[in-house]
């Protein structure tokens, strides 16, 4: 199949599988006019490669954890294991940051909130 029907069978953009191709994550033949080919089991590839960055993992993390779909051994599921155990652990540690960041956003709100309140009562002549 070539890109476009690709890209409509797995619901994604035509830039996309270009990016995914790119990283390494996906591979086409080329017609003899330059097009791409795909077989219709890249479909699957697409939605596995969909599913990983929403689960938040950057392209190169996949593309290290691709070849425990394309060649299953103990080896590259061990690696596998270990990248999304990575990725869990900054994602944690990200929303971390960003819990903490938003703590002291609500502090500064209710700060402001505070200071607005008396200014309010002061201008009404309380």
């Amino acid at each position: 199949m070539r890109i476009g029907e690709l890209a409509s069978r797995a619901g994604v953009s035509v830039r996309s599988l270009r990016y995914y191709e790119q990283q390494g994550l996906l591979t086409s033949t080329r017609s003899p006019g330059g097009q791409r080919h795909y077989s219709s089991d890249k479909v699957a590839r697409v939605e596995l490669i969909q599913w990983l960055y929403a689960a938040g993992l950057s392209s190169r993390t996949i593309a290290e954890m691709l070849p425990c779909v394309d060649t299953p051994n103990a080896e590259n599921s061990a690696t596998a294991l270990m990248r999304m155990a990575q990725a869990r652990d900054r994602l944690a540690e990200h929303i971390s940051s960003l819990t903490g960041t938003m703590e002291s956003l609500d502090e500064l709100i209710a700060a402001s909130t505070r200071a607005h309140g008396q200014r309010l009562r002061s201008a009404a002549g309380e």
